[in-house]
């Protein structure tokens, strides 16, 4: 979400005062970010089931967000915020651990090639357990599909030793040797141009 002019301060400390009212109200949801990378803002969330995210957008936050969003975020609600919501179902994770003590996040839209949806959807559910045991520094990490053919990946980590030990480990390597085939663009311009990096403001 791209705060408006002269608003990423005020929108940044509203997201960072949030994460205790979505802890308070919503117990279906499971993991809460707030997230920053310069002057857009995000939120990134994962919900127990379809009808705890519903519970979500009907919740304090989202209407707070709501009733604030033509001050703070560049296109208020409708064009700031809704048109950037991207739902998606999860294939695979690592549970998080030392949660708190994450300070940065990369989340990574991929595209799969033409008619390799379904093998880039299967090596990204099969990653899942191999970061859980391979990648002590990865916090949390987790593969989605948001449509037919586009997937992300998000993962956080308590500093950026943590991300360069996660792209050098073997998830990265896997991706890294398949991409030529799987995504759209491959490796360099289907993954590492897709590379986003936020800081962490608040986590429910």
């Amino acid at each position: 979400m791209p705060a408006a002019e002269g608003q990423t301060e005020a929108f940044a400390e509203f997201l960072s005062g949030a994460a205790p009212v979505v802890k308070d109200t919503e117990p279906g949801t499971e993991l809460w970010f707030a997230l920053r990378d310069n002057d857009t803002l995000a939120i990134f969330d994962i919900f127990v089931d379809e009808e705890a995210r519903n519970a979500h957008f009907s919740g304090a936050v989202a209407g707070a967000l709501n009733e604030n969003a033509d001050a703070l975020v560049a296109g208020g609600w409708d064009a700031g915020v809704v048109a950037n919501i991207n739902n998606s179902n999860v294939l695979s994770a690592k549970a998080p651990v030392d949660l708190y003590s994450a300070t940065t996040a990369t989340y990574i839209a991929i595209e799969a090639a033409p008619g390799k949806a379904d093998d880039l959807a299967a090596l990204l559910t099969a990653a899942g357990p191999i970061v859980a045991e391979t990648e002590p520094k990865t916090l949390f990490w987790v593969a989605l599909q948001i449509d037919e053919k586009n997937f992300a990946i998000y993962d956080i980590f308590a500093d950026n030793s943590g991300r360069e030990a996660h792209f050098a480990g073997q998830v990265a390597g896997l991706l890294n040797a398949q991409a030529s085939d799987l995504v759209k663009g491959g490796w360099d311009d289907g993954v590492v141009a897709n590379v986003r990096n936020y800081d962490i403001l608040a986590i429910k």
